[in-house]
């Protein structure tokens, strides 16, 4: 039977208890989200959705074509001075998700010949980069630049590193000025994805590369999503103008896909804006991360220090994991819950993220229902 092995495989996740479903919700939700990526408390926000309507009415609902054709609009150059400039980057290009801009950025930038060394611990789209890249990949221990030494000891030829800023799972940083230190011995680059530090990390929320003096330096590129703190959707690659240029020339997720919706380049050129005017949000964020993990370790629980805005907690196995988000939204509290295979130690956890605008009222609220629901 066509695709008959489909059902050995569903059987096998659900013995497991790693069976994921759709969870489709209200636009009126009444749940306190500390599940979704939205940092700053934007996407909501009455100027963003402004600037996607606006961007709507102007360009209409579609961007038409790949950016080489008909896909690049006025307002996607605006966009991507306005992200270089507040990111410290000579030159950005704009895609139509993050995961297409680090498809792009990796799969570019890693021809025949080359050595792509990852971290271990690496988003699925930076991972599913290196598996496309025509480069030969070498993953290592997670956050060692040690490692990365290593690796880029034994290769004579172009090479780049790969890395997260903040891992997604449990919020952890990069070590980044150890890592461009050993790209730079060894003349390699260094690609990161700044998905979960733009809006949190860095001086009024310019990024982890930022904060660690990385910006602009002609061996280091950038990408970042649009969908977490700038409450929008889309990404794009920072970096010098000629590494930009080649990605226009080279990459296919931009060549050969349709240029991002005018109204998500609205939405996001409104967020840079506010976030001009707003700069105390990235901090306000990292404040609440920091006080929902000591609320939590205080309370007997085993959560993750966070280095941004990701509260990563324990649970004692998937099965009890899947049970205690379920809990959680009975009693009014939407949670992330990673499994695996989403998480590459192959423990559960519950995934908490922090709200630039979350109150003190909703910080103990969400404590308290954790704690009560806790396996």
């Amino acid at each position: 039977m066509a695709f008959g092995w489909i059902d050995e495989q569903a059987r096998a996740r659900h013995e497991a208890g790693l069976v994921r479903v759709l969870r489709p919700r209200p636009a009126d939700s009444p749940l306190l989200d500390l599940a979704s990526n939205d940092y700053l408390g934007l996407a909501r926000h009455p100027e963003i959705t402004e600037g996607a309507a606006r961007a709507a009415r102007t360009w209409g609902g579609g961007a038409t074509g790949s950016r080489l054709v008909t896909g690049t609009t006025e307002l996607h150059a605006a966009l991507e001075r306005e992200l270089a400039a507040f990111c410290g980057f000579e030159a950005a290009l704009v895609f139509s998700s993050g995961y297409a801009a680090n498809l792009a950025a990796v799969t570019a930038l890693a021809p025949h010949g080359s050595l792509v060394v990852s971290d271990a611990g690496n988003h699925a789209s930076l991972i599913d980069g290196c598996r496309l890249a025509r480069g030969t990949t070498q993953v290592v221990a997670h956050a060692e630049p040690e490692a990365v030494h290593k690796a880029l000891a034994t290769h004579d030829g172009p090479a780049v590193a790969v890395s997260d800023t903040v891992f997604s799972v449990d919020g952890d940083a990069a070590p980044l000025a150890a890592l461009a230190d050993v790209c730079r011995k060894h003349g390699a680059g260094l690609v990161v994805d700044d998905a979960h530090g733009l809006g949190v990390l860095g001086d009024g929320g310019r990024g982890a590369p930022s904060a660690a003096g990385l910006a602009g330096r002609e061996d280091v590129v950038a990408t970042v999503t649009l969908s977490k703190s700038l409450g929008s959707q889309g990404g794009a690659v920072l970096g010098p103008a000629r590494v930009i240029g080649h990605l226009v020339n080279a990459a296919r997720t931009f060549i050969f896909d349709t240029g991002l919706a005018p109204a998500a380049t609205g939405a996001a050129l409104a967020a840079l804006t506010l976030l001009r005017r707003e700069p105390e949000r990235a901090a306000r964020a990292r404040a609440v991360a920091a006080e929902l993990y000591a609320r939590l370790t205080a309370s007997g629980l085993e959560a993750v220090r966070p280095d941004a805005a990701v509260v990563s907690v324990r649970a004692p196995s998937p099965e009890g994991a899947v049970r205690w988000a379920a809990d959680c939204r009975a009693a009014g509290l939407s949670v992330g819950c990673f499994r695996p295979p989403s998480v590459p130690d192959g423990v559960s956890r519950l995934r908490l993220t922090a709200r630039a605008d979350l109150s003190g009222e909703q910080i103990e609220r969400a404590v308290r229902v954790i704690g009560e629901t806790r396996p």
